[in-house]
């Protein structure tokens, strides 16, 4: 089974997220901000983040950039409100593997995590 990360700075996201997850994946770590999301990323060594952009301290991108620089093969996917398409290219062209848009469908949450690995 696959380890997961969930960063959101709202509280309600990230159980939704959870609850969209499991049981498929088991959801090992959760952030809500960037700099938390680097030191648990650091500890718990997930297979997979979903990152959302709007955050405080530390936004989705700059921790998205800090996490590719470091462990070039972390597998994140955006989930953001935000769906500007230049920060959509600026995530893909940093190393995000997918962009998913809040309100999000579950399916299509599962389906881009499960594309990470195949």
């Amino acid at each position: 089974m696959y380890k997961g990360m969930i960063v959101d700075d709202a509280a309600i996201m990230r159980m939704r997220l959870r609850e969209i997850l499991d049981p498929q994946f088991d959801i090992i770590s959760e952030a809500g901000d960037g700099e938390q999301a680097l030191k648990n990323y650091e500890k718990a060594n997930p297979d997979f983040v979903t990152l959302d952009i709007t955050m405080p301290k530390m936004n989705g991108i700059d921790t998205l950039k800090t996490l590719i620089e470091k462990y070039p093969d972390a597998k994140v996917v955006i989930v953001s409100a935000v769906g500007q398409k230049k920060l959509v290219f600026e995530a893909l062209a940093t190393g995000a593997k997918d962009f998913i848009v809040k309100p999000f469908d579950p399916e299509r949450v599962r389906q881009s995590i499960n594309r990470l690995f195949e």
